[in-house]
């Protein structure tokens, strides 16, 4: 089940609220945007297209009348009157309710909410003229040639319907979140949350706040009491991205968890009960992270009742036509532009070595679509690195090692540049630091 053609704005004034609606809306929408502040709504309304709204009524502290989510209601139905909006308030008041539905609200949602009435009170508001279809990331998996590919997409549908935790291995940019998503909506929880948690990006301090929550006052910062993705997944689909990040000292809490599904907010005792489907994914050699005591043997247990490995771009090649045609169908939509491909566009493509695998190729492809002229796109177009040449010959497969490899190339070749080091391997900026004090570059 591909992710709904809508567009999304979330205005929320506390940061903790505004990410727990992120990580639950964003698995269902294609786009979903956050706004913290309300003094930007106009000019984004000014510069985007919305399909829904979702406003908290009260943003100002202390002010609770509910009477500011109404006037921002009026300047939004004024400025955007095709925009569906959905109020949300932590109070119950019903006479304000039918005054919000009076001058145009859609719906009324009051904290704390499930998840459930969430996203059914977000569907039922949405206007009905999209389409909803498959996206080019799912197209990518469900049209291979690749026998290696179509094997990886029999195993997910037949483990799908099960409840068996999943792990999905494989290299940097090869497809796992988007297979993760694959296999969740196959699955008998398709209808409840799909969460993510990019372990790689979350710093040591964070981790137990952000996976398990808090409750206010349970160190310093947490000035308020904030979900976890533990919770927030209740009932649904939880995917934790690169797993073979977490330092071993909090492998044993999260193993505590899996092993005796409740968890425990910082700040107390309480332990609440969770009914969550698991599926993890890495680009790290667990095995030999368990050989080096870096990995904990029993939590590799707990993880890979079933492993799937995605194989490279470079194992698939006779999916790079696919590939191209889908995301260049996607680009012709989404720059209103129509470009023809000269002879040898794919025969470049299909000899090149893809080290960022498919997200890589993506990037390359849009950034070819963006410059190229004369409406046609042709091999010239493609500026692959010299740091990354068709010729590319390893001393090692090592995984580690390669990766060491590429991380430098990346920063040598953007001189220093983090961020577009960052961008050019696919990862984020947060990730590529983590990696970078690992391997003590």
């Amino acid at each position: 089940m591909a992710k709904k053609n809508y567009r999304l704005l979330l205005m929320e004034d506390d940061k903790d609220v505004l990410r727990t609606l992120e990580l639950v809306l964003g698995h269902y929408y294609e786009s979903v945007s956050t706004e913290q502040r309300i003094s930007n709504l106009a000019d984004r309304l000014a510069n985007e297209v919305f399909d829904l709204v979702l406003l908290d009524m009260n943003f100002r502290p202390g002010k609770q009348s509910g009477k500011e989510g109404l006037f921002w209601l009026k300047q939004i139905k004024q400025q955007a009157p095709d925009t569906a909006v959905i109020l949300i308030t932590a109070y119950g008041d019903i006479d304000l309710a039918v005054e919000a539905m009076k001058q145009g609200a859609s719906d009324f949602l009051l904290k704390p909410w499930t998840n459930e009435k969430l996203l059914g009170v977000v569907e039922k508001a949405l206007p009905k003229r999209k389409n909803t279809t498959l996206s080019p990331t799912e197209n990518e998996f469900l049209e291979s040639r690749s026998p290696a590919m179509i094997d990886v997409i029999e195993k997910v549908k037949k483990v799908a319907p099960t409840d068996a935790n999943i792990l999905f291995l494989g290299e940097n940019g090869t497809g796992k979140s988007s297979l993760a998503s694959f296999l969740h909506q196959q699955s008998n929880r398709q209808q409840q949350a799909f969460v993510v948690a990019d372990l790689g990006a979350l710093h040591d301090n964070l981790f137990e706040s952000t996976l398990f929550g808090h409750v206010k006052g349970a160190f310093t910062d947490a000035k308020n009491e904030r979900q976890g993705v533990f919770q927030a997944a209740n009932g649904g689909t939880l995917f934790l991205d690169e797993i073979g990040n977490i330092p071993l000292e909090q492998q044993g809490k999260l193993l505590h968890v899996l092993q005796s599904r409740k968890v425990t907010k910082l700040g107390t005792s309480i332990e609440e009960a969770i009914d969550i489907r698991l599926i993890t994914a890495t680009n790290a050699p667990l095995d030999q992270r368990v050989r080096d005591q870096q990995f904990r043997q029993d939590l590799l247990y707990r993880l890979n009742t079933i492993s799937i490995t995605i194989p490279p771009l470079r194992e698939r090649t006779e999916d790079i036509p696919l590939l191209y045609e889908h995301f260049l169908a996607e680009f012709s939509t989404k720059y209103n532009k129509t470009v023809k491909t000269l002879a040898g566009t794919l025969k470049k493509l299909g000899r090149y070595h893809w080290p960022g695998n498919i997200r890589e190729f993506r990037n390359a492809l849009e950034r070819a679509f963006i410059l190229c002229d004369d409406e046609s796109i042709g091999p010239e177009d493609f500026i692959l690195s010299d740091s990354f040449q068709e010729t590319t010959v390893l001393d090692s497969y090592n995984l580690i090692e390669i990766e060491k490899m590429l991380i430098l190339k990346a920063i040598d070749l953007h001189h220093g540049n983090l961020t577009q080091a960052a961008q050019a391997l696919g990862v984020t900026r947060q990730s590529l630091y983590r990696r970078m004090e690992k391997y003590d570059l």
